[in-house]
């Protein structure tokens, strides 16, 4: 195939305006169907014209006939828009059908987005989820996902931010760690054993931020924060956590929160990429939002 040359392609409204003349017979029927005036699409018209230097319609008293120039760009013009049109509505009918695909967290997929999903889909059954957890920022478009969920300030390069809800870390422990206490002081703290995520080196930032020493404190540490989640459920060690993610092991009496770290510029947040969104997409949204 030889490629278009769209310097030289009349303008595509034109061609437009031009097609839907020939197929309904005049200028008024063509108007109707285009949603504009009667004098908008005679004007494309006689603009095409100009452009191809050639008439392609001529009048017989009210009736309007094509030229055999029109008659041969009008078939051509009627094939090419029956292509646009059919993969156009291909491409729609497989987005519909194709599951709504969401990076997030894994511990936010575990500890907040599963125990409330039996509900979403009793309220949307019609929408399908592909989750794709991971504990890494990825790149939408290269993981063929339409949202995210991340963990941060929503500042990210590329992507449209939605504030989802926000995130105060909490210093949790278990019961019996505690020995019967609901507090301790920062000399506490430091004496007692911590799990901590191999991969988030902020955490200590946020230690020392409420007098704590971590160079002087004793750690353990584990790959994911689910791991060292549950090693802070088993006993191990205080625990550094975002409260949204623990609120039924709180509820319970799992964990017990000890210290709690105001940091407003932290929160999770939905992600997209710039552009239209799904309906889907939107709906997830929405609903995520009602949850928060």
């Amino acid at each position: 195939m030889s490629e278009i040359d769209w310097r030289k392609m009349p303008a595509l409204t034109a061609l437009r305006a031009f097609a839907v003349t020939a197929r309904e017979g005049g200028f008024s029927a063509a108007a109707r169907r285009l949603n504009v005036t009667h004098a908008a699409v005679q004007q494309q018209v006689r603009a095409l014209e100009e452009a191809l230097n050639c008439a392609l319609v001529w009048r017989e008293g009210k009736a309007l006939h094509l030229t055999p120039e029109g008659e041969r760009l009008a078939a051509a013009l009627q094939d090419g828009f029956t292509m646009i049109q059919t993969a156009v509505e291909g491409l729609r009918a497989q987005g519909a059908e194709k599951p709504l695909t969401v990076t997030l967290p894994p511990a936010f997929a575990a500890e907040w987005l599963m125990p409330r999903l039996a509900k979403f889909w009793k309220r949307h059954p019609d929408v399908a989820l592909s989750l794709l957890p991971e504990p890494r920022t990825v790149d939408l478009r290269e993981a063929g996902a339409s949202l995210g969920i991340r963990f941060g300030t929503g500042h990210w390069p590329g992507v449209v931010a939605e504030f989802l809800t926000a995130a105060p870390q909490v210093v949790v422990a278990a019961p019996e760690l505690l020995g019967g206490r609901t507090k301790l002081s920062l000399r506490e703290m430091s004496m007692l054993p911590w799990v901590r995520e191999r991969d988030w080196p902020e955490q200590m930032q946020l230690l020392e931020s409420i007098g704590l020493k971590p160079a002087a404190m004793k750690f353990v540490d584990f790959p994911n924060e689910e791991l060292a989640l549950s090693a802070a459920r088993e006993g191990i060690g205080l625990h550094l956590e975002t409260e949204a993610l623990i609120e039924e092991d709180l509820k319970i009496g799992w964990l017990v929160k000890i210290h709690e770290l105001r940091d407003d510029s932290l929160g999770y947040y939905v992600v997209r990429p710039p552009g239209p969104m799904s309906t889907a997409a939107k709906t997830f949204i929405d609903w995520m939002k009602d949850e928060s």
